[in-house]
């Protein structure tokens, strides 16, 4: 989309001030200038425009249909880049940290920790955000980045929190209607929940098995996802097998909601790594302090 040529920046403050207070004097004055300044933006805002925005008077200043249109429009454009201005101040400020991660991360193991990490940190302002499918995490705009990686990622600070194994899981009501599993070749009779494999850094079925070894097995009917948290809650609500991360899964493992059908596990060489990019932010005490928390999960 072509951007059409933008008003000089200091002309438009000057003619919104001066036409939202009605007074050359009153403007200056807000602006911290002197009269003919004021005067001077304007006007080369309206040779600009090639339109008459103002009636001056020597009372009073009156906007001209066409500068009361322009001044609407021009006032909701100022208004609407101040909020983002504060916005991005907001969440880059002393106690405030901004955490990107992935959805299945956010909802399955670092939003039920947060609890912790308030009880800790008073005063401290999180903003978690999830970016999932990410191409380059040094593009990243946030303060900490967590994900799950096969590999630490190049060109980033990238710190491993923790180890990985992938195993299969169902409800328990699922297992109890497939009492015949017990091995890994009895998983043919199951229907599979896949993650779809453009989730390049997940275990896929097909790698599960090549990686321990085992034959490979085509199961009964599959259920493609493409998101793990929807396979996770399609696990929980006895769909079918899917491959659980132990970390996303232990705490439905403790409540029971998921069992593990059988023991086979699979040990990865991913991780889940807290990752920094670089900046200014790393002075912030704030983040300093979540990922000091970050790096004392288990």
């Amino acid at each position: 989309m072509k951007i059409q040529p933008l008003p000089p920046f200091k002309a438009l403050i000057a003619f919104e001030s001066t036409a939202r207070l009605a007074s050359f004097t009153r403007a200056a004055s807000e602006l911290n200038v002197t009269q003919g300044a004021i005067s001077r933006q304007i006007a080369l805002l309206e040779d600009m425009l090639g339109a008459h925005l103002l009636d001056r008077t020597t009372r009073s200043v009156c906007l001209t249909p066409t500068g009361e249109q322009y001044f609407q429009a021009s006032r909701e454009a100022l208004l609407a880049l101040a909020e983002a201005t504060h916005q991005v101040k907001r969440w880059h400020g002393d106690q405030q940290v901004t955490v990107a991660t992935s959805t299945a991360l956010a909802s399955l193991w670092l939003l039920p920790r947060i609890p912790e990490f308030n009880q800790r940190h008073n005063g401290i302002d999180l903003r978690i955000v999830a970016y999932d499918h990410v191409k380059d995490y040094r593009k990243l705009e946030c303060d900490l980045a967590v994900y799950y990686c096969k590999t630490a990622p190049p060109d980033i600070k990238s710190t491993p929190i923790c180890g990985e194994a992938v195993f299969p899981i169902c409800s328990p009501d699922y297992r109890s209607r497939h009492p015949m599993l017990a091995t890994p070749q009895d998983l043919a009779q199951c229907t599979w929940l896949w993650l779809d494999e453009s989730e390049r850094d997940w275990i896929s079925w097909t790698e599960w098995f090549r990686r321990l070894g085992l034959p490979p097995v085509i199961p009964r009917n599959k259920i493609n996802l493409n998101s793990y948290a929807m396979v996770i809650q399609a696990a929980l609500s006895g769909q079918g097998v899917a491959l659980g991360w132990s970390n996303l899964v232990d705490p439905y493992l403790k409540a029971g909601t998921l069992v593990r059908p059988i023991p086979d596990a699979l040990q990865t060489e991913g991780q889940f790594f807290v990752l920094e990019p670089t900046g200014p932010h790393e002075r912030r005490r704030s983040v300093a302090s979540f990922r000091q928390w970050l790096l004392s999960l288990e």
